[in-house]
C-alpha cells in the first residue's frame, strides 16, 4: 500500500521551531520529487517546499523562505521540514505530497499520493 504520513506538528509560541517529518511506504521514494503544503481554515492549499529526488534541488515558497529547510533520507524514505522562527500566520494543516508527476511543484494536482495532515499551530 502506498502511503505517506506525517509527523511532527503541534502547538508552539511565535519565534519557536519545529520539525516535521513524513515517512512514506510502498513507492521508489528516490524516483520522486516530494513537497509539503499547507492549508489554513478558509483558504487554498499552498506548496511551502519541494525537494528533488537526491535533495540537491529545494524549492520554496517565499513565504517561508530563510526560515525553513527541506532534506530528505532516500535511505529511510523520510522527508523532513524545518521551521524556524514560526509566525501565527504559519498555522495550517501541513501536508506531505509524493510522487510528482512533472509541471509545477507548486500544482496540488502533481501529486498522487497525499498524508492524512498534521496540524502546526503558532500562538502569537
Amino acid at each position: 500500500q502506498v502511503q505517506v504520513t506525517e509527523s511532527g506538528g503541534g502547538l508552539v509560541q511565535a519565534g519557536g521551531s519545529l520539525r516535521l517529518t513524513c515517512t512514506a511506504s510502498g513507492l521508489d521514494f528516490d524516483h520522486y520529487a516530494v513537497a509539503w503544503f499547507r492549508q489554513a481554515p478558509g483558504k487554498e492549499r499552498e506548496g511551502v517546499s519541494c525537494s528533488g529526488r537526491s535533495g540537491r534541488s529545494t524549492y520554496y515558497a517565499d513565504s517561508v523562505t530563510g526560515r525553513s529547510t527541506i532534506s530528505r533520507d532516500n535511505a529511510k524514505t523520510t522527508i523532513y521540514l524545518q521551521m524556524n522562527n514560526l509566525k501565527p500566520e504559519d498555522t495550517a494543516m501541513y501536508y506531505c505530497a509524493a510522487e510528482f508527476r512533472g509541471g509545477t511543484w507548486r500544482d496540488t494536482s502533481a501529486y498522487d499520493v497525499w498524508g492524512q495532515g498534521n496540524q502546526v499551530t503558532v500562538s502569537p
